[in-house]
């Protein structure tokens, strides 16, 4: 696997990251990761920030300490502005909104977060940019930078996010259920889904980094790019 380069200067580099594939190793360290397959490119690099497995989209990694240390910085003091596109379950009430509810890790489930009082500030803005009979393709604007963020608070909604196995519905989304007079192809035994990962894609990154403005932008994957023509043509 070659990563995908979307740029990169003396002190960072951006990619867009597949879904599937790990930002960084996990503890075991038994699977691949973004990053190992940076470190076989670049003498050094250094995580400033990550995006879940089946999350894809824009991830900057550091190829120097002083990089590593003012780019978390500025990610961490909430100085970069974070977009994210994506399709969620259901037809939104309002075309726009805020969701403004605290996030803490569910007390019996390790990996998993939930809405709660006691949990840390968590600021998410949506809008909604087209409308479906069963779906909503939406963009965010992450406020804040909590784990699950996104699909927390999509699910704290009542419109999680498209085979989201943790918050949602893990089941896939089939062409046969969006299309009435569906027929299955000959040289296919069963059909094929449209979308059987997460949907969730980190589209845009905005932020000023030794007095020069980035604004960095992950091009939609293939698999959520037919999905969206396949909506469209339903509609």
């Amino acid at each position: 696997m070659r990563p995908d380069i979307i740029f990169e200067n003396s002190f960072f580099v951006a990619v867009n990251k597949p879904s599937g594939l790990l930002s960084i190793p996990d503890r075991l360290g038994q699977e691949l990761s973004l990053k190992d397959l940076l470190k076989a490119r670049y003498e050094h690099i250094y995580t400033v920030h990550r995006l879940d497995k089946d999350t894809s989209g824009i991830i900057v990694f550091a190829k120097d300490e002083e990089s590593h240390k003012q780019l978390s910085q500025l990610f961490e003091g909430r100085e970069v502005e974070k977009f994210y596109l994506g399709l969620v379950h259901g037809k939104l009430i309002n075309e726009t909104g805020s969701i403004d509810a605290a996030i803490m890790e569910h007390p019996g489930k390790i990996g998993k977060m939930i809405t709660h009082v006691k949990g840390k500030h968590s600021l998410t803005d949506y809008a909604v940019l087209e409308s479906f009979r069963l779906y909503s393709w939406l963009q965010f604007q992450i406020h804040t930078g909590r784990t699950h963020q996104i699909r927390v608070h999509m699910q704290h909604l009542g419109h999680p996010i498209v085979c989201d196995e943790l918050y949602g519905d893990p089941s896939p989304v089939l062409l046969s259920a969006l299309k009435k007079k569906f027929k299955l192809s000959k040289h296919d035994e069963q059909e094929r889904p449209l979308m059987n990962r997460l949907a969730l894609h980190s589209h845009r990154l905005s932020f000023t980094f030794n007095g020069e403005k980035f604004e960095l932008e992950a091009e939609l994957p293939k698999d959520l790019r037919a999905m969206l023509a396949q909506l469209r043509k339903v509609k």
